[in-house]
């Protein structure tokens, strides 16, 4: 089964790192949901929840005010200025 790597990165630190089934993220053009094999893709992300379905069957979530989000041969990697973690058990 392929699988996505995961970087959730915040301006002062890496906030969690690993395999996933599925990202979803609202772009400034719409929803975004990432699944293995995705085309590269750089988008600009809006404040908003990023969720990402772990290989392990959890759904994590947590929210950003804005940032970008890079997908490139299965590597997913989410960078925002703050992370909001509180409903996060990464």
């Amino acid at each position: 089964m392929s699988e996505l790597h995961v970087e959730l990165v915040a301006a002062d630190r890496k906030v969690w790192e690993g395999d996933a089934a599925k990202v979803s993220a609202r772009s400034v053009d719409g929803d975004l949901g990432i699944l293995p094999g995705h085309t590269p893709l750089l988008g600009v992300l809006v404040t908003g929840d990023i969720r990402i379905d772990t290989t392990g069957g959890q759904r994590q979530s947590v929210t950003i005010d804005s940032g970008f989000l890079s997908v490139d041969h299965d590597r997913v990697t989410v960078v925002a200025e703050t992370v909001d973690t509180s409903s996060f058990s990464g």
